[in-house]
C-alpha cells in the first residue's frame, strides 16, 4: 500500500456552514431565532390551514402565487429577442418595482397589521410593538439568508457561504430566490384571513412589478453569456418561489389570532429589507439616481391608487 499522503477532501457543506456561522455569529443567531419563530408559527397553524377556515385563504394565496409566477414568466419572454435594454430604462423599471414593493409593504402589510394588532390587544402601543416584532423577525430572516445563501450580485460579484462551490447559474438562481421568497410570503400573509381588501391589492402590486423584474432577470442571465431560451426558462422558473412563499405566508399568519399581525409585520419587514438592501442600490450604481427615484415615486403612487381602489 502506498504511503503517499492523500489530499483531504474539501470540507462538506455542513462543516462549511458551521465555520461560516462561527465567523458571522450575529447573523447566525438572528437566522436561527427567525427560523425558530417561523417554525412555531407554521406548526401552530398547520391544522387550521388544511382543515379550518384558513383553507379559503390558502386557495386565494395559491392563486395569487400562481399569478406572480405567470407574471415573472411573461416578463422574461421578451429576452428571447432582446439582448439588453438601455441601462437608464432598466434602472427606471427596477425603481418602479421598488416603489410598488415599498408601498405594498406599507399599505397592504404594515398598516393592516397595526389595525389588527391594536384591535386584538386593545392598545395601539402594544399593537405597534407586535408589528415591530414581526418586522424584526423578517429582517433577521433576510439578513441571515443573505449571509448564508451563496448568491451572485451582477455588479458586486458572488457572496454568501460556499459561493465558490456553486456554478454561476446556481448563484444567479439563489440571488433571485432571495427576492421572490418574501414577495410570495407577502401574498400568502395578505390572503391568510381570506380578506380580499388586504390580499387583492397586495397580490396585484406584486404581479405587476414581477413583469419588469422577470425581464431584468432574464436579461441579466443573457448578459452573463447564457443562451436566450435557457435564460428565459431559468428566469421563469425562479417565479416558482412565489407560490412556495405564498404557502409559507398562509401558514405564518393563520392559527392564533396574534399570528396574523406578526405575519404581516414579518412579510413587510422582509420586503422592505430586500428593497433597501438589493433593489434601490442596484438602480443607483450607474449614475441614474434621479430617473430611478422618479420611477420609484411613480410605482409608489400607482400602488397607493391600487390599494385605494381595490382595498
Amino acid at each position: 500500500m502506498s504511503n503517499t499522503p492523500v489530499a483531504s477532501d474539501p470540507p462538506g457543506w455542513r462543516r462549511l456552514l458551521l465555520r461560516h456561522a462561527r465567523s458571522h455569529g450575529p447573523a447566525a443567531w438572528g437566522l436561527g431565532l427567525s427560523l425558530l419563530a417561523v417554525s412555531v408559527l407554521l406548526a401552530q397553524s398547520l391544522q387550521q390551514v388544511i382543515f379550518g377556515e384558513s383553507a379559503i385563504g390558502l386557495r386565494w394565496a395559491m392563486l395569487g402565487g400562481a399569478a406572480a409566477f405567470a407574471a415573472t414568466a411573461l416578463g422574461a419572454v421578451p429576452a428571447l429577442f432582446l439582448r439588453g435594454i438601455p441601462q437608464r430604462a432598466e434602472d427606471i423599471m427596477l425603481g418602479f418595482a421598488a416603489g410598488m414593493m415599498l408601498a405594498a409593504s406599507a399599505f397592504s402589510l404594515l398598516l393592516p397589521g397595526l389595525a389588527a394588532a391594536s384591535d386584538l390587544l386593545v392598545s395601539k402601543a402594544w399593537g405597534a410593538a407586535t408589528v415591530v416584532l414581526g418586522m424584526t423577525l423578517g429582517v433577521l430572516l433576510m439578513l441571515g439568508l443573505d449571509e448564508f445563501t451563496p448568491h451572485l450580485h451582477e455588479k458586486s460579484g458572488p457572496c454568501g457561504a460556499g459561493f465558490e462551490r456553486c456554478s454561476r447559474i446556481w448563484l444567479f438562481v439563489f440571488a433571485i430566490a432571495l427576492h421572490n421568497l418574501p414577495e410570495g410570503m407577502a401574498i400568502g400573509v395578505g390572503f391568510a384571513q381570506a380578506d380580499l381588501a388586504v390580499g387583492l391589492p397586495l397580490a396585484t402590486a406584486i404581479v405587476l412589478q414581477d413583469i419588469p423584474e422577470g425581464l431584468a432577470v432574464a436579461l441579466a442571465l443573457r448578459s452573463a453569456g447564457f443562451a436566450p431560451p435557457f435564460a428565459v426558462a431559468v428566469a421563469a422558473a425562479t417565479g416558482l418561489l412565489e407560490p412556495v412563499g405564498a404557502l409559507v405566508g398562509v401558514g405564518l399568519a393563520s392559527g392564533l389570532a396574534i399570528a396574523y399581525p406578526i405575519g404581516l409585520g414579518l412579510a413587510g419587514g422582509a420586503m422592505v429589507y430586500v428593497v433597501s438592501h438589493e433593489v434601490i442600490p442596484e438602480t443607483h450604481r450607474n449614475g441614474h439616481q434621479t430617473p430611478a427615484t422618479l420611477g420609484l415615486m411613480a410605482g409608489f403612487a400607482m400602488m397607493m391608487v391600487l390599494d385605494t381602489a381595490l382595498g
